[in-house]
């Protein structure tokens, strides 16, 4: 990998993606506190410890909480809670420490581009870069581009997920990209569904694993996204959030990080 690449953030998907980010060389991965240093520490350790192709990968990431160190990176993706209201100030306090050639991204799955790139305050050198959960499995990268980003900050973008092993789709800045706009609505739908007639979410799941191929029912994949995540990707894409995921975010089952969501994990 040419890319020196640096990640902040210390939650699932800054985790997965640099554990496979790891396979190709040393990763730099920022965390606020040491408590976030040590969780992604452990989650990373997971990832190289349950994927054979990851095996030892977890000595290949360096761990810091000091912003300053991200001054030796080449490509820095911020990887923290979807919240354009944290992503904006966050992203422009990372770009204070970046050099010039620096090429900035964000693992937004559902956010403006433009408006992340402005608030950067270098939208020349920005990327979208929406890597899937679990990161070491999933194939896809969908990239989106600022207006302003320069042709060789693209070229670079798709080299970085190609060195990565992924495929990079270039997909328009439209709320939720291509795949959460066309999934989400489905979900929902399963969830309406499911409310109007009584069925088990597990009646819903098996229809759609059996008879339409997914790999996953659509009630077991919101908990597994997370019914938060889940909430403020439906609003930011304009989808009617159904009103029992929002009454379970509200009780604070979000899915299977709680051990609880539309299914019990206890």
């Amino acid at each position: 990998m040419q890319e020196r690449l640096a990640i902040a953030g210390s939650g699932t998907i800054a985790a997965g993606l640099a554990a496979v980010a790891a396979a190709h060389g040393e990763v730099l991965l920022w965390a606020r506190s040491t408590s976030s240093a040590d969780r992604a520490r452990a989650a990373i350790a997971k990832h190289c410890e349950r994927v054979a192709e990851l095996n030892g990968c977890a000595d290949r990431v360096r761990i810091v909480t000091d912003l300053d160190a991200l001054a030796e990176a080449s490509f820095l993706v911020e990887a923290v809670v979807e919240d354009a209201e944290h992503k904006g100030p966050l992203l422009a306090e990372l770009a204070s420490h970046t050099g010039p050639d620096e090429i900035i991204a964000t693992t937004t799955s559902s956010l403006s581009i433009a408006e992340l790139a402005k608030a950067s305050g270098h939208p020349d050198r920005f990327v979208g870069l929406h890597v899937f959960n679990p990161v070491p499995r999933m194939e896809l990268i969908e990239l989106a581009f600022a207006p302003e980003t320069r042709p060789d900050v693209r070229e670079r973008a798709r080299a970085m997920c190609e060195a990565l092993g992924k495929t990079p789709v270039e997909v328009p800045d439209t709320p939720g990209f291509v795949v959460n706009r066309l999934l989400f609505p489905y979900l929902f739908d399963a969830v309406e569904l499911m409310t109007r007639t009584g069925m088990d979410p597990a009646d819903v799941d098996r229809c759609m694993t059996l008879g339409a191929g997914m790999p996953m029912g659509p009630i077991a994949l919101l908990d597994f996204v997370g019914l938060d995540v889940s909430k403020a990707i439906g609003e930011t894409i304009g989808a009617a959030v159904p009103e029992r995921l929002s009454e379970l975010v509200s009780e604070g089952a979000l899915g299977r990080k709680t051990k609880r969501g539309f299914y019990d994990y206890g």
